[in-house]
């Protein structure tokens, strides 16, 4: 199996144990920060906040999902091993969680315990989705196939794909065309890649409740 998965891509176990432990500490504060920043934005009048960030309606942007698929993909791919890449992952969404709680429970003086296992949950859904995801970037198929999921989750929320073509919300439109940047592949194998994401964006607005529309 190992030999098979190194094939796909192979594992760069180079960097010392020092930083290693630094990038952890990286991705927690940078999770914790990103966490408290959300509620804070959910808690602020929109007309409060600077006039560049009204226009690019950037409380709403946080509120949705594409950007932390965005997020959670950049982290994953540009991991050097697919355990790096999962720890680092989980460590990322699981402090942003813990920042929006924790800002929700202390400054807001409310905490909303259903919701807050679910992101819990999705945040150790992370673990998993991000070893494989780390595979996106390497060759073959099996690369092809994960890449373009992870473009059609994207697609999926940017553009509506089952009841006409229109786009659902722009900012979200640049968050899949960083993906493309992000996965980009052989010209051949990027046609490939996009005419799978379409597919894959499809299947997620027919099936799945979450794909925000």
């Amino acid at each position: 199996m190992k030999s098979f998965l190194n094939k796909i891509r192979t594992p760069d176990k180079s960097g010392s144990t020092l930083n290693k432990v630094l990038f952890c500490l990286l991705f927690i504060v940078l999770g914790l920060a990103l966490g408290v920043l959300q509620k804070w934005l959910d808690n602020t009048v929109v007309n409060e906040l600077p006039l560049f960030l009204q226009q690019l309606d950037i409380t709403n942007f946080f509120g949705r999902i594409a950007i932390w698929i965005l997020l959670g993909t950049i982290i994953s791919v540009y991991s050097k091993t697919p355990q790096k890449a999962a720890i680092n992952t989980f460590l990322f969404f699981i402090s942003m969680v813990s920042g929006y709680y924790l800002y929700c429970n202390f400054v807001v003086g409310f905490l909303p315990v259903s919701y807050m296992m679910i992101w819990i949950g999705y945040s150790f859904a992370s673990f998993f989705l991000a070893y494989i995801c780390w595979y996106a970037k390497g060759k073959g198929a099996i690369a092809i196939i994960i890449s373009s999921a992870v473009l059609g989750a994207l697609l999926s929320q940017a553009v509506i794909l089952t009841q006409g073509i229109y786009i659902t919300y722009v900012p979200e439109v640049i968050t899949f065309l960083i993906g493309v940047v992000i996965l980009f592949r052989k010209p051949k194998e990027f046609v490939i890649e996009i005419l799978l994401s379409i597919v894959f964006a499809v299947v997620f607005q027919l099936f799945n409740p979450f794909c925000i529309i």
